[in-house]
């Protein structure tokens, strides 16, 4: 078959909504530093664009063309540029392989199941929020190089897609400077930080600058290396404690599975920052349930160990949510992600309001919640009080 004929098949895909993307590999330059181009269809600014995706040895670039700019650089591609091509719709899959007697086509039924398929539409209608086509979820090994999801990855990536669902309302209801930025404390492998980074500035198109904060050299050295090579050049991050990170004014503050009081000292950081939004996740609530321990409770809820230990989760983030209230932030308390896929499962987020705070009735509040629990103090207080 000829050049023309598979640029038929991809162009009719497209035209018919049964597009999901386009593989490029085998480049024909054995000494080419570009190894594979992903192509796919995207709403962007209220037109359908072809989003391409070209992955380097050293680090992935993004290029969005017209639909009929796309074509052109598609023939080209086919024509001289790499021998195999691989189409992917929603009804099957056809590889075109060049060699010196021409094109060869393999057509056979669709084996992949991408939420992509679900709609390609950026915006609050979508389903899915994160395409498994995105380099970073290859490079950080969601992702195999053909962009499936590799099973044991499932739950991350759910994780992932719930929490740029979050980000992305939290962005919109907003207003930010021109450079939003942002600290991350405990990102750890950095799943979620890679994943805030590439989606306001890839997909929103957000001026950014990300910190990630983790006290694990390894990890960090690990983060810094990926991130050069997906090519996030205003993604960085840092080997510091929460205490030492220094950095005076933020727009965002993350702390997510921040353990213990760390989630305190997250949120007094965020708070003594100056910071526009808040967002954490807490993990382990042990500062309450052992300042407790012992003392007498004449609560019949509290009788069972199970029982106990959930009331004092919501003992402490009710707290810590009333004290940023203290702080003029609106609060909210929400599931994260459901409990089929992890315990650690709630969101505490505050965003900074306009509104002054009745800062008498919210220490009533706190004041009644210790006095009921025999809570001498909660250490976010305490975390507020230090300079």
């Amino acid at each position: 078959m000829e050049v023309n004929d598979c640029l038929k098949l991809i162009s009719e895909s497209i035209d018919n909504q049964k597009f999901v993307k386009l593989i490029f590999s085998k480049p024909s330059g054995k000494s080419s530093d570009l190894k594979n181009i992903y192509a796919r269809k995207i709403h962007l600014k209220s037109k359908d664009v072809l989003s391409c995706t070209f992955r380097y040895n050293t680090n992935d670039q993004v290029k969005n063309y017209t639909i009929s700019k796309g074509l052109e650089n598609i023939e080209k591609w086919i024509d001289r540029e790499f021998h195999i091509a691989t189409l992917i719709t929603t009804t099957s899959d056809i590889t075109f392989k060049r060699n010196k007697h021409g094109i060869h086509m393999i057509e056979k039924k669709s084996s992949h199941i991408l939420p992509s398929r679900e709609s390609i539409r950026h915006n609050k209608s979508k389903k899915r929020f994160l395409d498994l086509d995105r380099s970073f979820l290859y490079h950080l090994g969601v992702t195999d190089k053909e962009g499936r999801l590799i099973p044991s990855k499932a739950d991350k990536y759910r994780q992932i897609d719930k929490y740029l669902e979050i980000i992305d309302a939290l962005v919109h209801d907003y207003s930010f400077g021109s450079t939003i930025q942002i600290v991350d404390m405990g990102s750890g492998k950095g799943y979620l930080t890679f994943a805030l980074y590439d989606y306001l500035t890839n997909i929103l198109k957000k001026e950014v600058m990300v910190f990630g904060i983790e006290s694990r050299d390894e990890l960090v050295n690990f983060c810094n290396e990926k991130a050069e090579i997906c090519g996030f050049e205003q993604l960085y991050f840092q080997a510091s404690t929460i205490e030492e990170f220094a950095f005076p004014n933020i727009d965002i503050l993350i702390a997510l599975h921040a353990c213990d009081t760390a989630t305190d000292d997250a949120i007094a950081f965020g708070i003594r920052s100056n910071a526009s939004i808040i967002i954490t996740a807490p993990c382990c609530h042990k500062q309450i349930r052992q300042q407790v321990k012992g003392k007498k409770i004449n609560n019949s809820i509290l009788r069972h160990g199970i029982f106990k230990e959930r009331q004092y989760e919501m003992v402490t983030d009710t707290i810590r949510s009333l004290m940023m209230e203290k702080h003029q932030f609106s609060t909210k308390i929400f599931e994260f992600i459901s409990n089929e896929h992890t315990r650690k499962n709630i969101m505490l987020v505050g965003t900074k309001s306009q509104k002054n705070a009745n800062i008498e009735l919210i220490d009533e509040e706190i004041n009644a919640i210790k006095s009921e629990y025999q809570i001498d103090f909660h250490y976010l207080e305490k975390a507020l009080q230090q300079k």
